[in-house]
């Protein structure tokens, strides 16, 4: 019966892990996307706007793209090694490591936001000569 009821707990494990696992892929994913974005903005901003401020903002979000995007994949093999290796439990600490990671994906998702509102606002200014 204690064996079951030790498989059921390490069954449950590997389920939230891999859960855990997909969303930090959706995450990397959209990561990665902002990269492209950038690529697009730093070109908007080159040719058109010539604004050392939205410059500066551009490399600043890339590193910080850069910075979190290596913390995220660092995360990621951590949790491929607790799969295959692994015996924590997943309680609250661990979920509330996940939660930490999705903050700092968060808060890069509303700077990117906040920058491309940015570019849009002095696009919107801009006028034809």
């Amino acid at each position: 019966m204690e064996t079951e009821s030790q498989y059921k707990i390490d069954a449950y494990r590997r389920l939230c892990i891999k859960k855990d696992l997909i969303e930090l892929s959706q995450w990397m994913d959209s990561i990665e996307h902002f990269n492209i974005e950038m690529d697009h903005l730093k070109l908007i901003e080159k040719q058109l706007l010539k604004t050392v401020s939205i410059e500066n903002q551009l490399q600043g979000m890339r590193r910080k793209n850069t910075l979190v995007m290596g913390s995220l994949c660092q995360y990621e093999q951590e949790l491929k090694k607790e799969i295959e290796f692994g015996k924590r439990d997943y309680d609250i600490a661990r979920a509330k490591e996940h939660e930490k990671r999705r903050d700092q994906y968060m808060m890069l998702i509303t700077e990117f936001r906040q920058l491309k509102n940015n570019v849009y606002l002095i696009l919107s200014n801009y006028q034809r000569k």
